[in-house]
């Protein structure tokens, strides 16, 4: 598996797998109005992560690099259970100058199972668009100790 920085051309695919994972894990949204050209806004001025696995795009991380912020995480279900996911965080977290922050909606329970395990910690909880989210922390720490699964 090999994770590289976001090129022009994986645009097709992260817009069609944004797209398809929202409309998949978020049934309790009504995503009618939601279109491809979505991941154009949200990944505007952040650092984006692309796994490859054998050559084929398997998901994607965006980051805001200044805030230690994990904005956005998504492996195309074809990969899911083959350790994208956790490879993408790993290569997110290594970007990290201080504590890493991320908020996951509160409905996701798989999501919030996934950063647990993955030496997370839950901080807060808050208000958005999407529904009740969790503020959720990754201390620097965490992967000094070595206690980070990996």
């Amino acid at each position: 598996m090999d994770i590289r920085l976001f090129e022009e051309a994986d645009r097709p695919f992260l817009r069609t797998l944004f797209l398809a994972a929202r409309r998949h894990n978020w049934t309790w949204l009504d995503g009618d109005d939601w279109a491809l050209e979505d991941l154009d806004g949200v990944i505007l001025g952040e650092t984006v992560l692309v796994a490859l696995v054998d050559g084929h795009r398997a998901g994607f991380a965006g980051i805001l690099p200044n805030d230690n912020f994990l904005h956005s995480l998504y492996v195309d279900p074809a990969f899911q259970g083959r350790g994208v996911g956790s490879a993408l965080l790993e290569a997110v977290q290594k970007r990290f100058t201080s504590t890493g922050v991320l908020k996951c909606l509160m409905l996701n329970e798989l999501a919030q199972a996934f950063y647990l395990k993955h030496g997370w910690q839950r901080e807060a909880t808050g208000e958005s668009e999407q529904g009740k989210y969790v503020l959720m922390h990754f201390p620097l720490a965490a992967r000094a100790s070595g206690k980070v699964k990996r």
